[in-house]
């Protein structure tokens, strides 16, 4: 019989809660650490994800995204630190198993099953025998192809099946492996719009993935990791909000040096590419600044065309923490994690 780990639904089983962790946080972890041999795959990582948010788990391929993952829902031992998921230690899974649906790497399903009969031998073997699994279908986009059997599915519909998976027992958790990995463009946007419907059902999501521009659309809390170690945590906006600038243009590109001098004469911090001059807001309000600079090109007597807010991407952001080369992030977008 075919043994399903990466499609698994991991309860307390009516077990009263033996943790002390904060119970605000659905995953708490402090100093959470694996070796391989000499490798250090995740290094004293802390991380704290609160109840009811999309929460995008960021980087590249080999940043420790998956090891964590495993050692979170207890299917790989830590080396040293701890965590808790859903208030319970993850040194016994039991205590928090059903109620966490996850998808790690290549969902596994018998293929000459039609893909109800796997919900449903999924169900019952997780002991979610009241599982509505039309619905589950209907959420994930397949009803009309419940009656196929697995090994027809192209890979989309079999990532989507595998969240379907995950959601029996409609678990307060869902933990997500790359879920889009492998996708063309189509693929990746149906996944993208099926996590907004997961997660509108008051549930926590923590989806990995090293495409950046995808969780950049969906992900309301943000934790960025780079070779193992914690680089930032927190809400998606404030984290993108630090890159926010405002872009300046004169109306004659003769000016452009001009109007650089003119700004940092006053007081503000800015550079020019070959059109604009950009601002870093670093936490500055921004009709204020658009107002300071546009009164000082007024008094100048320099003309401008463009006074236009702007923003880094996640990718950018991640980038300028961790100083690694884009080229060298892009390369990864297409590999596995």
């Amino acid at each position: 019989m075919a043994d399903d780990i990466t499609s698994r639904n991991v309860d307390d089983g009516g077990m009263p809660s033996r943790s002390t962790a904060d119970t605000t946080s659905v995953i708490s972890a402090r100093g959470l650490t694996k070796r391989f041999g000499d490798r250090i795959a995740v290094d004293g990582l802390d991380l704290d994800v609160p109840r009811g948010v999309v929460a995008g788990f960021v980087g590249p391929n080999g940043a420790g995204k998956t090891t964590t993952m495993a050692m979170l829902l207890g299917l790989v031992r830590p080396t040293s630190g701890s965590a808790y998921v859903l208030g319970s230690p993850i040194d016994d899974a039991s205590d928090f198993s059903r109620r966490v649906g996850a998808l790690i790497e290549t969902p596994a399903f018998y293929p000459h099953l039609t893909v109800e009969q796997n919900l449903h031998v999924l169900a019952i073997t997780g002991r979610h025998g009241g599982s509505d699994i039309p619905g589950l279908l209907r959420l994930v986009g397949l009803a009309e192809r419940g009656d196929d059997t697995y090994r027809t599915y192209s890979l989309g519909m079999k990532q989507r099946l595998g969240i379907a998976a995950a959601l029996i027992g409609d678990p307060e958790l869902l933990v997500l492996d790359e879920p889009s990995n492998g996708l063309d463009p189509q693929g990746m946007r149906e996944m993208r719009e099926l996590i907004e419907r997961i997660a509108r059902d008051d549930r926590t999501v923590l989806v990995s993935s090293h495409m950046l521009s995808e969780l950049e659309q969906i992900c309301d809390w943000l934790v960025l990791i780079d070779t193992g170690r914690s680089v930032y945590q927190g809400p998606a906006a404030d984290f993108l909000a630090d890159g926010a600038a405002l872009a300046v243009a004169p109306q004659r590109s003769d000016d452009l040096d001009g109007l650089l001098r003119l700004v940092i004469g006053t007081g503000l911090t800015a550079q020019r590419n070959a059109e604009r001059v950009i601002i870093p807001l670093r936490g500055r309000d921004r009709s204020d600044v658009a107002a300071q600079v546009n009164a000082a090109a007024f008094a100048a007597g320099l003309v401008l065309v463009e006074i236009a807010p702007v923003r880094d991407s996640l990718e950018q952001r991640y980038l300028s923490l961790v100083g690694t080369p884009a080229a060298e992030v892009a390369s990864t977008n297409g590999a596995t994690s």
